[in-house]
């Protein structure tokens, strides 16, 4: 295992996206990022000894957002396909951090779940080189919840916030016209969930379900989808806890095969990589299988150790 920096302009770290990273990509330049504080996504350039010289892109300039511009979307997974850009948000419901030592507010924080429409969102974008231009969303009255609500695995979780095993949407993966959808949240009595989706456009600006949506569920010993990403004819699952703990956290490797609903125990999954974790720091959130073959792997709520002086982050890079 090695280390690289991700460099970040001024803005981004003082949003604080360098320490909020949830989702990466390959370019044919460097990287595509994403934080989950904002409504925006980045990209890097490969320098030669970092990945630098970084753009930021509104997803607002791009798609209309529930919300408007501003208000966050918790990107939580990216994918690249077939010469497009895919986002994801958690879709998750948010319960309000306890901020004071008051007994009476922190139980009134604790009782406030909020829902974020900008969280709702599935979002593609065709790409001209390394610049995006205007895109289709699948949000609103075809958001993903919408098509949940009736079902017997799922429904009971939607009105749970992502942090207590509810609804929680963090990797996306696309092959062919196949999108994969990995859950955090819920685990089922130990095993994850990972949705299937085939899209088509509806007209201004909009996607919606092609056909219905296919559920897999994968035996990953009581651990949730942290991110996915494609390997030839399998797909990556980046393994990790759903509520808000600190690992243990692996990689896996599942071959989907062409069944409308899929149940994958443990021994089937291959076992690819453990990965670090710190306590309270160092969570591993986003995947990537880089051109050369090697794995890198991005963290939320990095060490100081792993904050470098010129204001950037390390990743991890892996020979696998």
């Amino acid at each position: 295992m090695h280390q690289v920096e991700l460099r970040f302009d001024h803005a981004s770290r003082a949003s604080q996206t360098h320490t909020n990273l949830s989702a990466i990509r390959q370019s044919s330049t460097g990287l595509w990022v994403a934080g989950d504080e904002t409504a925006t996504f980045e990209h890097l350039t490969w320098t030669g000894d970092h990945y630098g010289e970084q753009r930021t892109f509104r997803l607002a300039d791009y798609v209309s957002l529930p919300a408007g511009p501003e208000d966050e979307a918790d990107i939580e997974g990216l994918a690249r396909a077939d010469g497009h850009l895919w986002l994801v948000g958690s879709h998750s419901l948010k319960r309000r951090r306890v901020r004071s030592k008051d007994l009476g507010k922190a139980a009134d924080r604790l009782a406030t779940v909020v829902r974020e429409e900008n969280r709702f969102i599935l979002v593609r974008l065709p790409l001209h080189g390394e610049t995006p231009g205007p895109g289709t969303v699948l949000s609103g009255k075809e958001a993903l919840t919408r098509h949940l609500r009736d079902d017997r695995h799922l429904a009971p979780f939607l009105a749970l916030p992502g942090k207590d095993n509810g609804l929680d949407i963090e990797g996306i993966a696309v092959v062919s016209e196949r999108v994969y959808i990995g859950l955090r949240g819920p685990v089922l009595r130990g095993w994850a969930v990972v949705l299937e989706l085939r899209l088509e456009d509806a007209g201004k600006g909009r996607m919606r379900l092609r056909e219905p949506y296919r559920k897999h569920f994968l035996g990953l010993g009581g651990l949730g989808v942290r991110d996915l990403c494609p390997d030839g004819d399998s797909l990556l699952v980046l393994a990790g806890p759903t509520m808000v703990l600190d690992g243990p956290v692996r990689v896996v490797r599942w071959r989907p095969g062409p069944k409308r609903q899929e149940v994958v125990p443990e021994d089937e999954l291959e076992a690819v990589l453990e990965l670090p974790y710190g306590l309270g720091c160092d969570h591993p959130e986003g995947l990537v299988r880089l051109a050369d073959g090697r794995l890198m792997v991005v963290y939320d709520s990095p060490s100081p150790a792993r904050i470098t002086p010129a204001g950037g982050v390390l990743a991890d890079v892996f020979t696998i």
